[in-house]
């Protein structure tokens, strides 16, 4: 195989791999907008069930409850938000031809860590070094 040929050939092979990546990226930040929206739609329904009574959170043994569900949805719809920024920050890594590389230290992040969290923007070691 001649160098130019092998060289185009790597140059396939990471443009397969970024099409494979956005193609991911895609498809997990279609289900976290959806999950979005279902989050958002359990809020609305907690918030007005709360003001179809005189719930006093303190003292009503269902007030508790609400507090805990609300804060719970919440929590989960700020999750939620903070991954679809992730996966926002990886597709634009996609598009400039820098997902899989590490931020931090320039190696490419190793396949296992991307097949597992699909917005790393860094590599093992340095994601280590930050705990």
């Amino acid at each position: 195989m001649t160098a130019a040929r092998a060289t185009g050939t790597k140059t396939k092979t990471a443009r397969n791999r970024l099409d494979d990546a956005r193609g991911r990226l895609s498809a997990e930040r279609v289900a976290a907008a959806a999950r979005i929206a279902a989050l958002e739609r359990d809020i609305a329904i907690i918030v007005e069930s709360a003001k179809g009574g005189a719930t006093d959170d303190e003292h009503d043994a269902e007030g508790a409850t609400i507090a805990f569900e609300r804060a719970q949805a919440m929590a989960l719809l700020e999750e939620t938000r903070t991954q679809v920024e992730a996966l926002d920050t990886a597709l634009a890594r996609v598009d400039t031809g820098s997902y899989g590389v590490c931020e931090s230290c320039g190696q490419d992040i190793a396949p296992e860590r991307l097949a597992a969290r699909p917005s790393a923007t860094l590599c093992i070691t340095c994601a280590s070094r930050r705990r």
